[in-house]
């Protein structure tokens, strides 16, 4: 009499087969020969079974379990669905060092990117696993989720007014990455289709100051606009943001009006202080102190900057240039302050060997008391008056005049 064997099983466990006849002897671990079980094709035999079937001409039973989360299960696919939401197709406008430095972090990230310039970076694209486009239109075709603008301040305008728009996604998220954020808000409000969501932005770091780790630098950002109609555009937004977030930026929401104002007294004195620093063409020494050190790298950190980046930090910030004439400023105080305490005889000490001594004042011509008084009373010498007389009747000898300035 046959039986058909009950198979116990569980997602992660392989159980023995069991059988609820008396003549088969699958729950003690064989397989009869009267046991329909054992007839059942491999193919189609649960995984389990087919395990420990297998297991039956080696002469021992081996129970396994599958720990991995497998494709049916629906906590799989709610992980594999929620990473799908996070990963964004993101395209950067202009391929340079900063382009490069972001470009980076976001494939490392886990996020699909792209990337085209006027320039042939075919090579380092290929190294940091970003795909190139060398014609714009091509770029444009991909359909990126979000647009990074990562090129200089002075090129923007013309770099946009080549740029197929058209080709786009209607809601494209265009995020700005330049220094300046006034010039940028209102050539993008201006330029762009009103479908498309602006987030201006401002990293307050780059290649050099964020090499390591991004950990507390500032990230600067406004909302422009974005399709609060749209949840998924929404969640674009926050996406992008989170990234920042997730890198350990300190995330700092403000106006880009604000930021520029701010970013005059801050950033742009920064550059002018560093590239003064550098005309001097400071050298390290062996006993630089910690200052010295700070200002060195303030050097070198401003000198791997362009010069086109510094010139758009003032032409485009209408806050440079007053700025620019506080530092002047307080660097002519500082000056007379030095120079208002810097006195001959004071120098005559600390340098005695380098300085003439000086020389004595010429005497000055002492007049009589009676003239003194004529003319401090605002009238001339009275020739009638008695004391005139007097004293040109009996005049004074220039003997007697040395003797009484010497006395003096």
């Amino acid at each position: 009499m046959h039986c058909a064997a009950r198979m116990h099983g569980h997602a992660s466990t392989s159980y023995l087969p069991s059988c609820n006849s008396h003549k088969c002897s699958s729950s003690m671990g064989h397989w009869p020969r009267s046991c329909s079980t054992r007839g059942l094709s491999s193919s189609r035999m649960p995984v389990s079974s087919r395990r420990v079937a297998s297991a039956r001409g080696r002469g021992a039973l081996r129970v396994q379990a599958i720990d991995a989360a497998q494709p049916f299960d629906f906590e799989f696919k709610a992980k594999t669905q929620q990473q799908a939401q996070r990963q964004l197709k993101i395209g950067v406008l202009g391929f340079g060092n900063f382009g490069q430095f972001l470009a980076e972090r976001f494939v490392a990230r886990g996020h699909r990117v792209l990337a085209t310039s006027r320039s042939d970076y075919h090579a380092v694209a290929r190294k940091l696993k970003v795909e190139f486009f060398q014609d714009p239109n091509d770029f444009c075709e991909e359909h990126p989720d979000v647009v990074v603008l990562a090129t200089s301040i002075l090129s923007l305008e013309k770099v946009l007014s080549t740029l197929p728009i058209q080709r786009l996604k209607r809601s494209t998220l265009f995020v700005d990455v330049l220094s300046v954020k006034v010039f940028p808000k209102q050539l993008l409000l201006t330029v762009l289709p009103p479908e498309v969501d602006i987030l201006c932005t401002h990293p307050m770091f780059g290649p050099d100051s964020g090499k390591a780790s991004w950990q507390g630098l500032n990230f600067m950002y406004e909302r422009v606009r974005i399709g609060t109609q749209d949840a998924r555009r929404v969640q674009r937004c926050q996406t992008l943001l989170s990234f920042f977030r997730e890198e350990g930026c300190r995330m700092v929401e403000i106006t880009c009006e604000e930021h520029d104002r701010q970013a005059a007294s801050t950033q742009f004195v920064t550059h002018t202080v560093g590239r003064m620093l550098g005309a001097m063409e400071l050298q390290s020494t062996d006993i630089n102190t910690r200052g010295f050190e700070s200002l060195l790298d303030l050097v070198n950190n401003t000198a791997n900057d362009s010069f086109e980046l510094y010139y758009g930090l003032f032409l485009y910030n209408q806050n440079a240039t007053e700025e620019l004439e506080r530092l002047e400023q307080g660097f002519e105080q500082v000056k007379k302050q030095l120079f208002g305490r810097l006195h001959d005889i004071a120098r005559a000490q600390i340098f005695p060997s380098h300085m003439s001594p000086m020389p004595h004042p010429p005497p000055s011509p002492i007049r009589p008391s009676n003239q003194i008084a004529a003319f401090s009373n605002g009238s001339p010498l009275d020739k009638s008056h008695p004391s005139s007389s007097a004293s040109t009747s009996t005049p004074m000898s220039d003997s007697k005049l040395d003797r009484e300035h010497l006395q003096l």
